[in-house]
């Protein structure tokens, strides 16, 4: 394994297995994956159904810690951290965009935005929330609802709230599985600027074969473990 004082890598997953019991048989959903994602990295996960795609972005996600192995984050070994620390590791260094928006339909889009500072700092910050709004071209929404949304919309908004505590790492699962070609290649855009502009880190789960293609690189997995790495052009 590289050694972390010398690597650039963001990501650095050594032998990661992860096993789960379900009732008396085990589930193998990882099996020994070494993964290297590079700081400013744009990376798509591909795989069939059961694969290990959703899972391992579990696991760089910090929801989920693995059976066996190593993983480093931003130089720190997860798996030597107590709940607190990976909470606040979480908290404060991974935004996450879901499938389904995950969008509170009660509050606008700016207060949806600004959710993740409340939750770290017990206040919010209108201002940030505006101009990440902004940036993912929605300022003129800002006090719609979801409902008063369109699909792409959403997401968008799910996009910037993800940005809110400036997060050094972006995990996105099937992020364009609910809109349609013209808002999924708005969004993919959207990351590709993140990547490019901002040099922010994107691993995103996805079974498009036109928005893997996108990304800086694509990872197949088959049953839990990585079988192909490439990088597209």
């Amino acid at each position: 394994m590289t050694d972390p004082r010398k690597s650039s890598a963001l990501i650095e997953l050594s032998g990661v297995t992860r096993v789960y019991e379900m009732g008396e048989v085990d589930v193998h959903a990882l099996r020994g994956v070494d993964l290297l994602v590079e700081k400013g990295e744009f990376t798509a996960i591909v795989g069939a159904s059961g694969s290990g795609k959703t899972t391992l972005l579990n696991v760089l996600g910090c929801l989920d810690l693995p059976t066996a192995g190593t993983y480093r984050l931003n130089g720190r070994d997860v798996t030597t951290l107590n709940d607190r620390q990976i909470s606040r590791l979480r908290g404060e260094g991974i935004g996450f965009v879901f499938q389904n928006y995950s969008l509170l339909s009660r509050f606008s889009a700016l207060d949806n935005v600004e959710m993740p500072r409340y939750y770290r700092d017990r206040h919010g910050d209108a201002k940030r929330a505006r101009e990440l709004l902004e940036l993912v071209g929605l300022a003129d929404r800002a006090k719609h609802k979801p409902t008063e949304l369109s699909g792409g919309q959403q997401q968008r908004v799910a996009v910037a709230r993800a940005l809110m505590n400036d997060p050094f790492l972006l995990l996105a699962d099937e992020p364009t599985g609910n809109l349609d070609s013209k808002s999924g290649d708005a969004l993919i855009t959207l990351l590709e600027s993140l990547s490019t502009e901002q040099g922010l880190t994107i691993v995103m789960v996805t079974h498009d074969s036109d928005v893997s293609a996108r990304a800086h690189r694509v990872v197949r997995m088959a049953d839990g473990a990585v079988v192909d790495d490439t990088r597209n052009n």
